[in-house]
């Protein structure tokens, strides 16, 4: 019979840290931007919010293991692609509005 020798204690190593990702300043631009498009800044912010809401998914695609906030990005974009499709909406129909408006009063008289 074979005797086995004592097993050694279980070691007490530290798991490697995991790294920092810093959240991307460009996304969080994108996202305040993007809000104040539907409130103070409305062309301004929403195109300042696709602008850097392009550029930090750019930024945290190219390095992933040292940035994050894609959703904020993504948030960013959305807020100001809609409140700028909403606008040229608006204007689209304000345009064929007062278009046949006017073609009804110059039909008229």
């Amino acid at each position: 019979m074979r005797v086995r020798p004592p097993s050694s204690p279980p070691s007490m190593t530290t798991p490697a840290p995991l790294p920092f990702r810093q959240t991307s300043s460009m996304a969080i631009i994108s996202l305040v931007f993007g809000l104040l498009g539907w409130s103070l800044l409305p062309l301004v912010g929403s195109i300042v919010a696709i602008v850097t809401g392009h550029l930090a998914r750019g930024e945290i695609r190219r390095a992933p293991e040292r940035y994050e906030g894609d959703g904020l990005a993504v948030a960013g974009l959305v807020l100001g692609y809609a409140a700028i499709g909403l606008a040229l909406l608006a204007l689209l129909i304000a345009v064929l509005f007062f278009g046949g408006l006017f073609a009804m009063i110059a039909a008229t008289s």
